[in-house]
């Protein structure tokens, strides 16, 4: 499968680090923003752990304009009972990993961009930590 450089992949983990003030991942979060020509993807998965995760920390109305501003930035991916059965062929120790992995391959993106890196090394992407993120050019 040919995979477009245009398309880049954010993993749920970068976005609720930058939601939670981790410095790093905001500037890659902006850095991504400003990026011209590019296109960039996150998972329905991402969204529902990004509020489940902030559920107890933050309130219902500021939820709600965090996850507006990632459907305002992102094209959200829908994953299907398909996904998660395709999921199932990797043998990596993160389940969600393997979801996140298949849903970004949907989309053919040749970047994924993580804070955990490790857990995708043996998948066939450019894997990118958000202080790397700058690699990808405009």
């Amino acid at each position: 499968m040919k995979l477009n450089p245009y398309n880049i992949f954010v993993d749920s983990n970068v976005l609720i680090s930058a939601y939670s003030d981790q410095q790093e991942d905001k500037k890659c979060l902006e850095y991504l923003y400003s990026l011209k020509g590019k296109h960039l993807f996150i998972s329905a998965l991402s969204v529902a752990q990004l509020v489940s995760v902030f559920q107890k920390r933050k309130t219902n109305e500021v939820i709600k304009g965090i996850v507006r501003s990632l459907i305002s930035k992102f094209t959200v991916i829908e994953f299907s009972q398909t996904d998660i059965e395709n999921s199932l062929h990797f043998d990596f120790s993160d389940m969600e990993d393997n979801i996140q992995y298949v849903v970004s391959k949907k989309m053919k993106c040749a970047y994924f961009v993580t804070n955990n890196r490790k857990d995708y090394v043996s998948f066939n992407l450019s894997v990118i930590v958000p202080r790397q993120v700058r690699s990808i050019n405009q």
